[in-house]
């Protein structure tokens, strides 16, 4: 789907499988001489070393997989060094980067007696639980409420049928109750904030968040 929404704005596409690109091997200088930006939606154990490759050949690279994140000082830093630019994000819809201010602004409850809870659901065939997306609103939530409240949230994770991502944020109090959802139709967000992300960095350099950066876009 990201191929396809970059082909719609007219961008040329190529698409590596993981039988195409072991290791990273596919993704040499000469390889991507004639490329702008890289976009990878693959695996933790693959992302870091097709990163590795695409900064070593100065290519703007977006990241819509999670699971590496402890490797984030040394990118950045290989990054800053390479003067080239880097967007990761665990959720490149823009809905979900919404409903992340939207927790931002709630996540005060946790310092008014409200307890918090996260349900997140996906696909039957999703290898990670909890969601990248879900453990971003419990961090959110934890630098909203104090750090203990992001220890505090409990996460709830659900994989069925062909369910492409809901998220329900539910705060609790003994007064009342708030409940907040995003339920995602298609995958169509996901890919059109990844292709609009590689736009938006061409020509510039550096590491950025999506989260911090989507208004621009």
């Amino acid at each position: 789907m990201v191929a396809e929404v970059a082909s719609s704005r007219r961008h040329h596409v190529r698409v590596l499988s993981a039988a195409d690109n072991p290791d990273g091997r596919a993704l040499t200088p000469d390889a991507l001489a004639s490329v702008d930006a890289v976009i990878d939606f693959t695996t933790p154990a693959a992302v870091v070393p097709n990163a590795d490759a695409c900064i070593r050949a100065k290519k703007n690279f977006v990241v819509g997989t999670t699971g590496w994140y402890d490797e984030i000082p040394r990118l950045r830093e290989m990054v800053l060094a390479a003067k080239t630019g880097f967007v990761y994000g665990s959720n490149f819809s823009i809905g979900v980067n919404l409903f992340f201010e939207i927790a931002t602004a709630a996540g005060i409850a946790l310092k008014f007696d409200y307890s918090g809870q996260i349900f997140e659901r996906h696909h039957a065939q999703k290898k990670d639980a909890p969601s990248g997306t879900a453990l971003t609103i419990q961090k959110i939530l934890g630098e909203a409420g104090g750090k203990s409240a992001e220890q505090d949230v409990e996460i709830v994770s659900f994989r069925e049928g062909d369910a492409i991502g809901m998220h329900e944020l539910v705060f609790n109090s003994p007064a009342d109750r708030i409940y907040l959802c995003h339920d995602a139709k298609s995958r169509l967000g996901y890919a059109e904030g990844a292709v609009r992300a590689a736009e938006w960095l061409a020509g510039k350099t550096g590491f950025y968040e999506f989260r911090n950066v989507w208004r621009e876009l």
